[in-house]
């Protein structure tokens, strides 16, 4: 049994620079717990740390995929077992760092035996929804899964979409493979979630940091995306928010002003639904980004956790 540390929590709280100055303080590596930062090319708009942020600090499951090829949450289970193996057999301490939230909950619970479903049964899925609507697709899933679509939002257009791809593909509703028995983790963890106590500040810092993307090329960055031979505006890498939006610019969908409020506001609801996810896991230590002693709170919490 290993143990590791994860850094959980919402976008543009600073988990990326407190991991890695606790990992030069605790001599650990770091693995990266993000659905985005594992797509080659998708670098700005994702606020992938580059060379001088990492600083000299080893970093896994970054960059590991292309960015229209699937990965999906037991793949970063299965990745991020294998890295916590390599990093302790070289007698280092991990850092889990990042905010994708169904990848913690995968990883310390386990998983259900989930199937994967195939790309065409997605695509089609999309090109309804695109025709009828999303809450049109949600009456659609009461049909064949009420279980699941009473627990979803009718606009909820990636969890629909997942449902009804599960359904299409097996026959079998989603919340049937949910219900079956997950396989656990051997491992321990310390899970430390980075709650800021004014959320007008992140909020600010969110709008700061989507403009500051703009100007480090972002747009190009998906004009290069889109300009692949294996583009495709479905993908998941593509729903990561910011991406979505300027497909939207680019296209012509909608004008400048609309694309920077509408990636500004996504990823708000994003930061939203990550301080959600965070107050529903137990033994979560929560502690505010934005005061000076975060560093000296999640550094006694560490060395408590391995005595």
């Amino acid at each position: 049994m290993a143990r590791a540390v994860l850094i959980l929590g919402p976008t543009a709280s600073g988990k990326t620079a407190l991991g890695v100055r606790l990992a030069h303080a605790f001599d650990a590596e770091i693995i990266s717990i993000d659905s985005a930062l594992v797509y080659r090319g998708m670098n700005i708009g994702t606020a992938k740390p580059d060379a001088r942020e990492q600083d000299g600090i080893a970093h896994h499951l970054i960059d590991v995929r292309e960015p229209f090829e699937n990965f999906s949450a037991a793949d970063f289970v299965a990745e991020c077992e294998r890295a916590i193996e390599g990093i302790t057999a070289r007698g280092k301490k991990v850092l889990i760092v990042g905010g994708t939230m169904l990848y913690a909950k995968a990883l310390k619970e386990g998983l259900n035996a989930m199937p994967s479903t195939d790309a065409k049964i997605r695509e089609s899925i999309e090109v309804k929804a695109a025709q009828c609507g999303w809450p049109a697709m949600h009456e659609l899933l009461a049909t064949v899964d009420p279980c699941t679509a009473a627990r979803l939002n009718p606009n909820d257009s990636q969890r629909i979409s997942r449902a009804l791809e599960v359904f299409y593909q097996t026959g079998v509703p989603i919340s049937f493979y949910q219900q079956q028995k997950r396989t656990g983790t051997t491992h321990e963890f310390l899970t430390l979630g980075l709650m800021p106590g004014d959320r007008a500040a992140l909020h600010e810092r969110i709008r700061e940091r989507f403009i500051k993307m703009i100007e480090a090329g972002f747009l190009d960055e998906v004009r290069a995306l889109m300009a692949r031979s294996d583009f495709s505006r479905t993908a998941p890498s593509m729903r990561a928010v910011g991406y979505r939006q300027a497909i939207d610019y680019l296209t012509g969908d909608i004008d400048y002003d609309r694309f920077v409020e509408a990636g500004v506001a996504a990823t708000r609801q994003l930061a939203k639904r990550q301080i959600t996810w965070m107050r529903s896991m137990p033994e979560l230590i929560a502690m505010d980004p934005f005061t000076e002693d975060v560093f000296a709170k999640a550094s006694d919490a560490m060395k408590v956790f391995y005595g």
